[in-house]
């Protein structure tokens, strides 16, 4: 703030009232947002939050696994006749493969209150993680209404 206001205060010599200093900051304002976003761009998907982004070796049930999160491109562009208008943004692309078998797709992770993560099985199921201790996390798995323990580590 006393950047701005020493620009404001030694532009033309003299000081400015509150009215003309609004007006003159908020212009500058937005036109420094808008440079420093064309300068430096959305952010990249790498940013996307969560602990749980990465490769991760599992136990499920028994049986070894392995799982996979990475962030993706989110960009999002929609037109309305002429005029189109284009979000970016970033989100988790989870994968699952069970014993060695075709990796499936996980979708929708979310926090839990606790830190943990609730994430959906390519079949619809609900599967949680707890939060990591010492890069293990434990939680589980549903599938025709039983849960199973799920484990997993890096």
């Amino acid at each position: 703030m006393s950047s701005i206001r020493v620009l404001i205060e030694t532009h033309g010599g003299r000081k400015l009232g509150a009215r003309q200093m609004s007006k003159r900051v908020l212009p500058t304002t937005l036109c420094v947002l808008a440079l420093s976003f064309y300068a430096c761009g959305p952010a990249p998907a790498s940013q996307v939050g969560g602990w749980w982004g990465g490769t991760w070796s599992c136990n499920i049930d028994g049986r070894s696994a392995r799982m996979k999160w990475a962030a993706v491109d989110d960009s999002q562009t929609s037109c309305n006749g002429d005029t189109c208008t284009t979000s970016s943004g970033a989100r988790w692309a989870g994968s699952f493969s069970d014993n060695g078998s075709r990796w499936v797709k996980l979708t929708n992770p979310r926090s839990g209150t606790q830190g943990g993560v609730y994430f959906n099985h390519a079949d619809g199921n609900k599967w949680y993680l707890a939060k990591p201790v010492s890069n293990k996390s434990a939680g589980w798995t549903t599938w025709n209404g039983q849960r199973y323990p799920l484990s997993c580590w890096r």
